[in-house]
């Protein structure tokens, strides 16, 4: 299938913006095979995407501008259950270490996630992923986690994998069994670890669920030690590692990440500056999610400053979650990494285009618009690539193409 759109402004994320006005674009079997002004569309190219054939199709855009399909690198969008009884709670005065106490926090989403079929898991998972879509997402990371056993674990990537085959939509699987400590190991993290690498890990990556691996380097979390464990492990299975660090403490984790090529290091409030020239100095990604800061009211910013001048790719994510991120909005994701973080319109594009492409190892395929990566798009009624983080609650996504379709 050869697809023409014409009467379209570019957006190609390659230098800036890379704008190109009244433009045209190209696809062929679901890649990009021309793109540039449509005056300088060629004449024997025009007639083969105009012919009056099953192999050709030619649709006008309207004016509208057409960017990359939007990329969310960092979500736990397959979950079951609702924590907003503890939302209300926390907000009543209950400090969220006596609703853990009481059976609440992540464990409360992993017993609702292990009691869950696949298809409640799916049908759970369906709306978030569809809300996501809407706005323009063409690629879409999704974590594990909430099982804690290999069961449960292979249970949501099944579910996180449908997704592919149900939907427009590319969907690459995040093994992260180090998320928290199982009740039946409470006490025991040393020996749930071993649990994870040498039984979870393995299982999972024999039945090809694992893209892959992440963990949680925290106080309340894995120290790096133990971290360091579980990078060991996807390194043995030739996977990539990323890692949720810096979040509320500095546990060295993102310089940690670095030293083991990760792809991301992720929240980041309290990246040191050793960290940030770890991640420079090896091309890992910083990924910021601006919903978690928000929905936890933290004060701490992540170093904006510090990685920019040191030139650290910065991504942006919902961090879709069930306790400190409920989000499915992209658009409010870049609003927010502008009015919190003070990042520009253009890098909250650049965060969920480009950038987010590298933190999952994908840039070479999508992310940017130019001849040889998918043809993923997405199409806005916008007057400028900039009012995409600007409006907060709209949705002026008017189609989505994905590999060409």
């Amino acid at each position: 299938m050869l697809t023409l759109w014409t009467n379209v402004h570019l957006a190609t994320m390659q230098d800036g913006y890379g704008e190109i006005r009244d433009a045209a674009i190209v696809a062929k079997d679901g890649k990009i095979v021309w793109l540039g002004k449509r005056i300088d569309l060629p004449a024997d190219l025009l007639a083969e995407c105009q012919a009056n054939s099953q192999a050709s199709m030619s649709h006008d855009g309207q004016g509208c501008w057409l960017t990359p399909g939007l990329i969310d690198c960092h979500t736990h969008i397959v979950y079951a259950g609702n924590r907003s009884d503890e939302f209300e709670a926390r907000l009543n005065g209950v400090a969220y270490g006596d609703i853990a106490r009481q059976g609440g926090g992540i464990l409360s989403t992993v017993r609702a996630t292990r009691a869950a079929s696949p298809q409640q898991l799916m049908q759970a998972s369906l709306p978030r992923v569809r809300n996501l879509l809407k706005e323009g997402v063409t690629t879409l990371e999704i974590k594990s986690g909430y099982g804690l056993d290999v069961e449960t674990e292979a249970k949501m990537l099944r579910v996180a994998r449908q997704f592919a085959q149900d939907f427009p939509v590319r969907i690459k699987t995040t093994f992260l069994g180090a998320h928290a400590l199982p009740p039946e190991y409470a006490g025991r993290a040393d020996d749930y670890l071993d649990l994870v690498c040498e039984q979870m890990l393995p299982a999972l990556v024999a039945e090809g669920l694992v893209d892959a691996v992440d963990a949680f380097c925290e106080k309340i979390g894995f120290s790096p030690a133990q971290t360091e464990k579980v990078f060991q492990a996807a390194q043995r299975h030739g996977l990539p590692v990323k890692l949720h660090a810096e979040q509320l403490s500095d546990q060295g984790g993102a310089a940690l990440t670095a030293r083991y090529q990760g792809l991301s290091a992720d929240h980041l409030e309290y990246l040191s500056q050793e960290g940030i020239n770890a991640m420079a100095q090896h091309g890992t990604v910083a990924v910021l999610l601006p919903g978690a800061y928000y929905f936890l009211r933290e004060t701490k910013l992540p170093p904006i400053a510090g990685l920019r001048e040191a030139q650290v790719p910065i991504a942006i994510s919902t961090d879709c979650n069930p306790g400190t991120s409920p989000m499915t909005s992209l658009l409010l994701a870049m609003n927010m990494a502008c009015t919190l973080f003070r990042l520009t319109p253009l890098e909250a594009l650049e965060g969920v285009t480009k950038h987010a492409a590298r933190a999952l190892g994908l840039q070479d395929q999508i992310g940017t618009l130019e001849i040889g990566k998918a043809a993923d798009f997405a199409l806005w009624a916008i007057d400028r690539p900039g009012d995409l983080a600007y409006a907060i609650g709209g949705n002026p996504c008017v189609g989505i193409v994905f590999a060409g379709e």
